[in-house]
């Protein structure tokens, strides 16, 4: 088990570095830089370079990049230029908003989609299964940005039951977390389907029901325990989708998050804060498959002893 956490550590620390360095190569090919976006088209070219040189943009690449990186192995990222507040203070103090969202819609994707996965799979090809695996196809199709707008004008505008836009409480929580659920339920829903289709047909669930178990504790002791592997596989490598669809629904619902900093910062080439923003989020994602691995081995002992093997 602690060779492959240290593996799998390692395989972290490249990843991130990935990021990191894909994150700078792709703002610096990107068309305008920071100097030309700060100071406006009409400003004087020798405005522009003079800002550029204090910006240190007329540098080469690779002192650039070097400079970055060693910045970024300590958590610098250097100041934004239009809050002008270090970086990552910026975006943590918007990261809680966007894990309480991403946290939320979790949850009400991994109670609802396990829900509708066991009713599935408990009667695969009949009229349920059908039913409910065209409604989730359906809610796995839709983009969050349209959902989001249908939401607003349905429970916002129409019915006056929730805000349209904000952050803060509760109640200004619901229609982006739903949003954002809505997607991920419908996978949970597709892999909790199939993997007790497959579970109930196993060997030994004939045998907890010929010792005379009932449905429920058949369901309970045997199959979830079983079908739960997969799901939270898929779950923590969903993780960085769901990130992705927080950019997305933190903008429509004006949530302060990171990602609505984040696509702020891309618009105005703000290059601390989309590095940093970036950096989290593979953080937390390399992060969340490493406890997902962690959590399957304890699940299903036969990963630890291949593992080990």
């Amino acid at each position: 088990m602690f060779p492959q956490i240290v593996r799998r550590l390692g395989l972290m620390v490249f990843t991130v570095w990935g990021a990191v360095s894909l994150t700078f190569v792709i703002l610096r090919l990107a068309p305008g830089d920071q100097a030309t976006v700060q100071l406006g088209p009409d400003a004087a070219a020798a405005d522009v370079a003079a800002l550029r040189e204090e910006l240190g943009l007329n540098r080469p690449i690779l002192v650039q990049y070097l400079e970055y990186l060693g910045g970024a192995v300590t958590g610098d990222f250097g100041e934004s230029y239009r809050l002008r507040e270090p970086a990552m203070t910026v975006i943590l103090d918007r990261f809680p908003a966007t894990v309480v969202l991403a946290l939320t819609a979790t949850a009400l994707a991994l109670v609802a989609g396990l829900l509708l996965g066991v009713l599935e799979g408990r009667s695969p090809g009949r009229l349920v299964d059908r039913v409910l695996s065209g409604i989730t196809l359906v809610m796995q199709a839709i983009p969050p940005f349209w959902s989001g707008i249908m939401l607003i004008l349905l429970m916002a505008l129409t019915l006056r039951l929730l805000p349209s836009a904000g952050s803060g409480d509760l109640e200004h929580l619901v229609l982006p977390a739903v949003t954002l659920a809505i997607p991920f339920t419908a996978l949970v829903a597709r892999i909790t389907r199939s993997s007790v289709a497959e579970v109930m047909t196993e060997p030994y669930i004939l045998t907890a029901r010929s010792k005379g178990s009932s449905e429920r504790a058949v369901l309970a002791r045997h199959v979830m325990r079983n079908s739960v592997i997969p799901v939270v596989t898929i779950v923590s490598l969903h993780i960085g989708t769901l990130m992705g669809g927080a950019v997305i629904v933190e903008q429509v619902f004006a949530w302060e998050g990171v990602g609505s900093l984040l696509v702020n910062a891309v618009g105005n080439r703000d290059y601390a804060i989309v590095q940093g923003a970036t950096v989290l989020f593979a953080v937390v994602v390399v992060t969340m498959n490493l406890l997902a691995d962690l959590l399957n081995s304890s699940l299903d002992p036969r990963i630890r002893t291949e593992a080990t093997a």
